[in-house]
């Protein structure tokens, strides 16, 4: 059995670094520059998000963030080695980002992915987020900018989060 550990990452480390570095190669051959919104790496740890490592056995295997905002909270550069896709990271993930929310006081999560990430758009269907209309600063974005854009939200429940935020798998 592999554990899965999810642990949040208060400053700027070199797994996080390694980690935003393969997503970041993995959108920029899909996307056009203006078609990639994810955060800037050094945002990623400002005071209205926390942002997260998983490990799989000790070793880094993906990574995923919540930014709070009024009246919702976002999923920011989530991610998961390919070798690592499978064995529940993405669900741990989501279920620590969705316990953040409610902690926050929200029970709106929403977020943003790119038309030809399928593994990504599989994994949050599962998780029971519905399309949605355009939100936050993706309103104010030309039509070519979000044309390969998908907008996902998922209204949750106290004690309904997708998953353990760490379990034995």
């Amino acid at each position: 059995m592999s554990l899965i550990e999810i642990a949040l990452v208060p400053a700027p480390s070199d797994d996080v670094r390694t980690l935003i570095g393969e997503l970041d190669r993995t959108l920029a051959a899909e996307y056009t520059p203006d078609q990639q919104h994810g955060l800037e790496f050094a945002d990623l740890f400002a005071p209205h998000v926390r942002f997260f490592i998983a490990r799989l056995d000790g070793s880094p295997a993906g990574c995923g963030g919540v930014a709070f905002f009024a009246g919702f909270a976002e999923v920011k550069r989530m991610y998961v080695r390919e070798a690592a896709r499978g064995r529940g990271i993405a669900q741990a993930l989501l279920a620590r980002i969705e316990a953040e929310t409610l902690a926050s006081g929200r029970d709106v999560l929403r977020l943003e992915t790119g038309s030809r990430q399928f593994a990504a758009l599989r994994v949050y269907e599962r998780a029971g987020f519905t399309p949605c209309a355009t939100f936050g600063d993706y309103a104010a974005m030309t039509p070519a900018a979000i044309a390969t854009s998908i907008f996902l939200e998922k209204r949750l429940a106290a004690g309904a989060t997708s998953d353990e935020p760490g379990r034995r798998a």
